[in-house]
């Protein structure tokens, strides 16, 4: 809660949660069928309609309404952001944890083989792993996932190696406390503020991969809606209905803003250096 009364007093961090809060909102409304119209029923008869009362963001080429289809579309995306976003969260904490603790041989192994996926353009490697297992939208988050775990193992793995030294670690070992708890007591309970404001910001990326692949044809299939999909279905109409491609690119766009102003206000706010100016 301090937290959270916290970002309300940032300038920047108020405009970002309220916009995350607002998506959050229209996904759960998607999700529960809580929108101006069926996301997928057509109708033949208002194709291509422009924004008015009825279709507050005019229709699609099949006469689907565009509101209801972004409705549905960002709730996809942030499902796809947030699992792909937990599982390299999960993955490079193990990671650069062990790597810290242990050192040596395992810490040059496991970090040079973080540096080979860290070495690939992140949209590049998402499409190796889906051109190997096939699209789809397990096959997104688990690429995502993959592409983002070695930079939370880099986040991870710096910091670790200076706690590992402290007395307080020390003193732990002396007392006979085992490695586990060592690790998730002393190390992982330190590390919670840079992964706080990481997750904030690799959300914005996932987000923003995640339509990169659906605009390619390789993420959510039809006829589910997504952000980058919609795109994709209007590209070749923005002369004759703009709007298709506008309200998707939009959204996207202020999707991406809303998670890095969260994430600048985090660093902010969890960082005692900058907490002054914060405030």
């Amino acid at each position: 809660m301090r937290i959270l009364g916290a970002i309300a007093r940032h300038p920047s961090g108020r405009i970002g949660a309220a916009i995350i809060a607002v998506y959050l909102l229209a996904a759960v409304l998607g999700a529960f069928g809580i929108t101006p119209h069926d996301p997928l029923q057509q109708f033949r008869i208002d194709r291509l309609h422009a924004p008015s009362t009825t279709y507050w963001m005019g229709t699609d080429l099949l006469g689907r309404d565009a509101t209801s289809r972004l409705m549905r579309g960002i709730g996809q995306s942030f499902v796809i952001a947030f699992a792909s976003v937990a599982i390299a969260t999960a993955a490079g904490t193990v990671i650069g944890l062990l790597a810290a603790w242990w050192g040596n041989l395992w810490d040059g192994i496991l970090m040079r083989v973080m540096d080979v996926l860290l070495a690939f353009p992140a949209i590049l490697l998402a499409l190796l792993i889906i051109a190997i297992v096939g699209p789809g939208t397990f096959t997104s988050v688990a690429a995502i996932g993959i592409v983002y775990t070695p930079i939370f193992a880099r986040v991870v793995r710096g910091p670790a190696l200076s706690l590992k030294q402290r007395d307080f670690v020390d003193a732990a070992r002396t007392f006979g406390s085992s490695q586990t708890f060592i690790l998730t007591r002393h190390l992982l309970l330190n590390l919670v503020a840079p992964l706080t404001v990481q997750v904030t910001l690799a959300l914005a990326w996932a987000l923003l991969t995640e339509a990169g692949l659906s605009f390619l044809g390789l993420g959510t299939q039809p006829p589910s809606p997504s952000l980058g999909l919609m795109l994709s279905e209007s590209r070749n109409l923005m002369e004759r209905a703009p709007w298709l491609m506008l309200f998707p690119a939009l959204v996207i766009m202020l999707g991406i803003l809303g998670f890095n102003l969260t994430g600048d206000a985090l660093r902010d706010i969890l960082d005692p250096r900058t907490q002054g100016r914060a405030a």
